[in-house]
């Protein structure tokens, strides 16, 4: 797959413990992208942070079990971005979605050796 020049980024910011049909909803997120051919995905866990509900999400020792902020990073062109927004949002409740235009400089991967 050919990725340079323009591109878009698409941040998904959602908690560990979210759920898509009793799977983490990080870990169907990153699989939906997988199977609609987008470049690929990236998913991120933070040791800290808060979103709309303004409850403290951390991971302090006394509070391991505590919902940690996730963020999921997906860049492809645009259109293949706009494409899976729909199926996104059916999926992600509480969260913030956001979306950047992107340089994309290097998508490579090496060649599979023999």
């Amino acid at each position: 797959m050919k990725l340079e020049g323009e591109g878009t980024l698409l941040r998904i910011f959602i908690g560990e413990l979210d759920k898509w049909h009793h799977q983490p909803l990080y870990e169907a997120i990153v699989l939906k992208a997988r199977e609609r051919g987008l470049a690929g995905a990236t998913v991120l866990r933070g040791p800290m942070g808060f979103g709309a509900h303004s409850r403290l999400h951390t991971a302090k020792i006394l509070r391991l079990s505590e919902d940690l902020p996730v963020i999921i990073e997906i860049v492809d062109k645009e259109e293949k971005i706009n494409a899976f927004l729909p199926e996104l949002d059916q999926m992600v409740g509480d969260g913030l979605v956001t979306l950047e235009k992107v340089r994309v400089i290097a998508y490579r991967a090496k060649p599979p050796t023999a």
